[in-house]
């Protein structure tokens, strides 16, 4: 089957950074299915991964965890798919990726496809739409009802894949007010289209932001992108006894400066269940589901930003190069092989 992958940590712009190559089918087993992948989304893990962990000696790495495709086969014990459904997922860090004609995904991780998205549009979503959905209602423990109506969400980088449809879900399934950042006219549109009661610009102060639109201090912030950047900022806008949830990786974080508040501190990592086979692993099965069926009823829409064309090396090259610029707006999307 086609793929793609890598042998050795180089930059983007190296002629073998990703490369286009053939390898055995798997096979299903346990509670596998086995995927025939119609289209992917490329992520920032993906980056990340690219440049930092390298592959065993002699061996090739697969990146890719956000795939939509249609169910080929089904392990011995899996009973949640037949052959012929069509699913969408994030698939699991520790196993290889979704950048590839077949693949495996446990099912419990897996659900099934929106049906009024094309298999693009669908692919846009799993991996954002679960760290999104786990970060709102599960770090932050906001309400899926209109309780929250006073109260507010900051959104720091909500113009980007995890922010798109963070503040689409805030807005559209809880009562708070939703106050996004972003940095360029266009994204800053994106935000207002998705639904933020505010924008703000996340390259001046937030402070003197918050100021120049007479804003309150925030009960929630959610911290997408550049926490240690603005963490001192974040400490002074949120509201005493306050939660706070991140999910990049700062080098370095005083949370001391929470404690005057009675802050608390919370992390989102979507890929913890699946790494550790948590008994509650079959909650993103049931989240993406719930999903699914927000968008077939239109609350929620696709967050599409870019379609790269066919799934090869030199397209997922020019995917990773945007995603490092950090001047995406959305998703960026390949479709086939």
């Amino acid at each position: 089957m086609k793929a793609i992958a890598y042998r050795a940590n180089l930059p983007i712009s190296a002629d073998e950074a990703l490369l286009d190559i053939e390898l055995p089918a798997p096979v299903a087993g346990g509670r596998d299915l086995l995927v025939e992948v119609k289209a992917i989304s490329v992520n920032p893990v993906d980056t990340k991964i690219r440049r930092n962990v390298a592959p065993p000696a002699g061996e090739l790495k697969v990146l890719g965890w956000d795939a939509v495709g249609i169910v080929k086969a089904v392990g011995p014990e899996a009973s949640l798919f037949r052959p012929g459904d069509e699913v969408w997922y994030a698939g699991a860090l520790n196993r290889p990726g979704a950048n590839s004609e077949l693949h495996l995904v446990d099912e419990r991780i897996a659900g099934h496809k929106p049906r009024k998205l094309s298999f693009a549009q669908a692919a846009a979503l799993p991996l954002t739409a679960i760290t999104a959905w786990e970060l709102l209602f599960e770090r932050l423990e906001a309400s899926r009802d209109r309780s929250l109506s006073g109260k507010s969400l900051l959104i720091t980088g909500a113009a980007g894949g995890v922010g798109s449809i963070l503040v689409q879900l805030a807005r559209q399934l809880t009562g708070l007010t939703v106050i996004g950042t972003a940095s360029r006219p266009e994204s800053a549109a994106w935000v207002k289209e998705l639904g933020a009661h505010h924008v703000l610009d996340h390259s001046k102060p937030l402070q003197e932001e918050f100021q120049r639109l007479g804003l309150p201090p925030v009960d929630y912030v959610a911290s997408l992108n550049q926490s240690d950047t603005h963490f001192p900022a974040l400490a002074e806008l949120i509201a005493p006894q306050g939660k706070l949830a991140l999910i990049d990786d700062p080098e370095q974080l005083d949370v001391r400066l929470l404690k005057r508040k009675s802050v608390s501190l919370h992390w989102e990592f979507m890929f913890t269940r699946s790494l550790f086979v948590t008994d509650d692993m079959q909650k993103q099965h049931q989240l993406l589901n719930d999903v699914a069926q927000l968008i077939d009823s239109g609350v929620l829409k696709t967050t599409l930003g870019e379609h790269f064309g066919p799934i090869n090396a030199a397209n997922l090259k020019r995917a990773h190069t945007l995603l490092e610029s950090q001047r995406a707006t959305g998703k960026i999307v390949l479709e086939g092989f």
